[in-house]
């Protein structure tokens, strides 16, 4: 059986989905531990908490440096991390032409390497208390592919092939790897895509919206944070225990296509 309330480390926890899984997995009576690059945006979110804040610790971290994640877990000493959320996260919108190559290494670092160190880092912990649960937050873009995206696209498919792998390499223990796919959601990741796209593509950024993002989703609506919160709830729970290796997909009927 998983403990109960769970010891959730989240990446990306200062903005965006981030934060709003934060308030909802706080809701639901989780302790937190709220990772960000940026420490004071991750302080903001544990402030949002309201009485929550007490099972809440927010932590600046970059997830690509394996020193610093090695510090954190020191810090934490004994404490549970019963489960791993990476979902830390950048777009850069560009044709491969024009696509520079250091923001091709920071988003591959960021989405897939980061993955990879926090997951070796907290495994062991895992195996010792005897329950884990590791998710990772991929996109619609972990299954099929945008022009203009090659670094984000790259990144995302390969979290997928990680994450079988992960699972696969835990299937001995109580520990599960899964991924949530979800389509697009209204934040600011996306609404910075906005200006970029239209200016791409020679659109509106309403465009955008009507004829990039929703018109392939036949349900043609935004997916809320609220819906990934809820998956992420039932991977994490006992019931879901042999459901691992999986892509959870949230998009509205996009790959049904």
């Amino acid at each position: 059986m998983n403990p109960s309330p769970l010891h959730i480390l989240l990446t990306g926890a200062g903005s965006g989905l981030g934060r709003g899984l934060a308030l909802a997995l706080a809701g639901n009576g989780h302790h937190l531990f709220l990772i960000d690059k940026n420490g004071e945006a991750a302080n903001e979110t544990r402030g949002l908490l309201g009485p929550a804040a007490d099972r809440a610790s927010a932590h600046a971290l970059d997830v690509t440096s394996s020193a610093q994640i090695e510090a954190l877990l020191a810090s934490l000493g004994d404490q549970r991390i019963d489960v791993l959320m990476n979902n830390a996260g950048l777009q850069y919108v560009s044709p491969i032409e024009d696509f520079p190559e250091e923001k091709w290494d920071l988003l591959m670092d960021v989405m897939l390497k980061g993955p990879f160190l926090l997951t070796k880092a907290v495994l062991p912990r895992m195996r010792r208390n005897g329950f884990g649960r590791i998710i990772n937050i991929g996109s619609i873009h972990s299954l099929i592919a945008s022009p203009l995206k090659a670094a984000y696209v790259a990144a995302k498919h390969g979290l997928i092939g990680f994450t079988k792998t992960a699972a696969l390499e835990t299937a001995d223990a109580e520990i599960t790897v899964n991924t949530i796919c979800p389509a697009y959601l209204r934040t600011p990741l996306v609404d910075a895509q906005l200006q970029a796209q239209a200016q791409a593509r020679g659109i509106t950024e309403q465009q955008v919206i009507d004829q990039i993002m929703l018109e392939p989703m036949p349900k043609r609506r935004f997916i809320t944070i609220e819906e990934v919160a809820a998956a992420a709830e039932f991977l994490m729970s006992h019931e879901a225990r042999n459901i691992t290796g999986q892509t959870l997909t949230i998009d509205g009927g996009w790959v049904a296509h």
